[in-house]
């Protein structure tokens, strides 16, 4: 996936400045900067979130696969089934936890029997670590879990429709050490299967779990590059006060 020079307004207010990214398949790509920055506003433009927000306006391209997702032609439906995304807060439907997975692929048509639909389901189960937890309970209300479960649910739940690419807005900040853990064990595990894109507030976590840093500050890009490097060997003075804890 491809953003080039995107602009990105809430009526008057500038909040994203020319920024161009590239995320791919091999690496996981953390977002990170102090609040309020343009982090979570950038992460939602690729898969058109902002298009929920009226004042909205997004200038510049972003493609997947070489296909600009802004262009009139796109379907968004399809294209938020292949670029997923996980929220800060878990937010399963209050279905089945069998239900919560299974409803991505009935709508967009990936099953043709139930047989079918029970062979995603366990599949992305265990892609998303939960399978061995709940594989007994499918039955049970998806709200009924941990907060940690009911993340890697809602992970699952992106996975069902195979995406090309999962945005996740802050997953973690809403959970304990333990969730927190095992979130971060599965970001490593679904590496190179999707491009994966995480936003976090913690510089820890954006260095345990990625390989490509983007530092972001008051809308601007200051700083994209490899996550070893920007976190010991920054480019740019303000990334280096920011990972130093001068501000943020």
């Amino acid at each position: 996936m491809s953003a080039r020079n995107v602009n990105v307004y809430y009526g008057e207010k500038q909040a994203i400045k020319e920024v161009s990214i590239d995320v791919d398949t091999d690496n996981v790509t953390a977002f990170i900067g102090p609040s309020g920055c343009g982090k979570s506003t950038f992460l939602r433009t690729l898969n058109r979130m902002n298009d929920t927000v009226p004042s909205a306006r997004v200038e510049g391209e972003i493609t997947l696969d070489g296909e600009n997702i802004y262009s009139s032609g796109m379907d968004v439906v399809q294209l938020r089934a292949r670029v997923g995304m996980v929220f800060q807060k878990p937010n399963p439907f209050p279905k089945s936890i069998y239900d919560n997975i299974a409803y991505g692929p009935r709508i967009h048509g990936l099953a043709s029997s139930k047989a079918d639909l029970d062979t995603i389901v366990e599949s992305s189960l265990r892609r998303a670590g939960l399978w061995e937890e709940v594989k007994d309970r499918l039955k049970d209300s998806g709200t009924a879990l941990s907060g940690g479960q009911q993340q890697r649910l809602c992970i699952g739940r992106a996975i069902a429709v195979e995406p090309e690419v999962i945005l996740m807005d802050e997953p973690c900040s809403a959970l304990d050490p333990i969730a927190t853990a095992k979130i971060e064990e599965l970001i490593h595990e679904l590496r190179g299967r999707y491009a994966i894109v995480i936003v976090t507030h913690n510089m820890q976590q954006a260095a345990r779990v990625s390989q490509r840093t983007a530092f972001f500050h008051l809308g601007n890009l200051v700083e994209y590059g490899v996550t070893s490097e920007i976190f010991t060997n920054p480019r740019e003075e303000k990334t280096k006060d920011y990972i130093t804890g001068r501000y943020g």
